[in-house]
């Protein structure tokens, strides 16, 4: 049987660590949210329980001793491996997901109690900023919209980012043909003028111009079509959902690929890693749907 270790307290090792570091008592007791004297009074205890000085305590200044001087030398490496390990069991369940904000409230947001119900083990993080790289440091992975080719990263295809008009039931009634769109009203985003010409020349269309408000992001764009404002270019996987519900309607079968696609992109050394794999298994089961099966027209 082994005989248990007998270790001074932690928390005045950790006192002493701190302040030997510092080279104070304040600075130590900021660090550890505590008192000057609450640090002072730890490490003494300390002392008393190792039976020998670890500090020359002089006005305004802390020396340490021989003691203290080869205690801290091993103390701090161990301190330092330990937050490493206490990081690395904490990364291993808590999985940060950079993505734009519209595929986030539109598409991975609406799905994640069902993540949770097959992998309750793993804590998703959100992280909406940096739409204009694969992702930032400190992402476990992203899902981006390309064609797959991220240098130095691997990436799984999720979706194609295709292309149809949408709009509100009402206004969708009265639209018989694409010729009867108004331009007027034709809704734009500001990042993807590319994309009523591209579908109104697969309409043939050519001569269509779309002048109607400019949005930032599809995300507002497609609100505004909800409310009524006009016709929005809609891009999967965004309206599925909106489509499948009624909320929104295509008019029209002309369907158009953007050219891309959604993928999720990741460091090839995360793919063995418990929480990213268990979500990577998640997410291409929940995009495939959407892959195989397009929304359908009116």
């Amino acid at each position: 049987m082994l005989e248990p270790r007998r270790l001074p307290s932690l928390n005045g090792i950790r006192a002493f660590e701190a302040a030997a570091r510092t080279g104070s008592f304040v600075a130590a007791a900021a660090e550890l949210h505590v008192t000057a004297a609450a640090v002072s009074r730890l490490v003494r205890l300390l002392e008393q329980r190792l039976g020998v000085a670890l500090f020359e305590r002089q006005a305004n200044h802390l020396v340490p001793t021989a003691a203290g001087l080869a205690y801290r030398a091993g103390l701090t490496p161990l301190f330092d491996s330990l937050a490493r390990l206490t990081s690395e069991v904490v990364a291993a369940r808590v999985l940060t997901v950079g993505v734009g904000p519209t595929f986030a409230i539109r598409w991975l947001i609406p799905r994640l109690a069902a993540l949770r119900a097959a992998a309750p083990e793993i804590e998703v993080r959100i992280a909406t900023g940096g739409a204009t790289v694969p992702f930032a440091e400190g992402w476990s992975c992203g899902i981006r919209l390309g064609t797959g080719d991220w240098p130095g990263f691997a990436a799984d295809r999720l979706v194609a980012a295709d292309l149809l008009p949408v709009c509100a039931p009402a206004l969708a009634q009265r639209l018989r043909a694409p010729g009867e769109l108004d331009p007027h009203s034709l809704l734009r985003v500001a990042h993807a003028p590319e994309d009523w010409r591209r579908w109104a020349a697969a309409a043939g269309l050519h001569s269509l111009a779309a002048s109607g408000p400019v949005f930032d992001y599809y995300g507002q764009a497609l609100q505004a079509a909800l409310d009524g404002l006009g016709v929005a270019m809609g891009i999967r996987p965004y309206v599925d959902d909106d489509l499948a519900a009624g909320r929104l309607m295509a008019p029209f079968a002309i369907t158009v690929p953007k050219g891309m696609g959604w993928y999720l992109v990741y460091r090839p050394s995360r793919a063995a890693e418990p929480a990213f794999a268990a979500f990577r298994r998640w997410v291409l089961a929940a995009a495939a749907p959407a892959e195989v099966t397009p929304p359908r027209p009116r």
